[in-house]
């Protein structure tokens, strides 16, 4: 998994980077095969914003949180992000295979 890390207007620091990393690192037991993240930190007034884009298997997955600080907004940031996985994952998955039809029993 590669993790890509830019500020808007914003200075992303090697703290705020290495944090982004940490938090994003539980998105790849999600699959095997490697994907990119691209990773987006900007401020607006009060409030920190983060946004990632996770390029996976010719799909693009977006999801933005704000906070009133940075590392909440990538906290909250990393959960979106692995919500949306599990439910893009859930649905690569057929669940109907092996199911047998109540017809063919009798």
């Amino acid at each position: 998994m590669r993790i890509d890390t830019y500020g808007q207007q914003l200075e992303v620091t090697p703290a705020l980077r290495d944090y982004v990393e940490s938090k994003l690192q539980r998105l790849a037991r999600h699959f095997d095969q490697p994907f990119d993240v691209r990773t987006q930190l900007s401020c607006e007034k009060q409030q920190h914003c983060a946004e990632a884009n996770v390029n996976i298997s010719g799909k693009t997955l977006h999801a933005d949180a704000s906070a009133e600080n940075m590392y909440a907004a990538i906290d909250l940031l990393a959960d979106k992000l692995d919500r949306l996985l599990m439910k893009h994952k859930e649905k690569l998955v057929d669940h109907h295979r092996g199911e047998t039809v109540r017809g063919d029993l009798g």
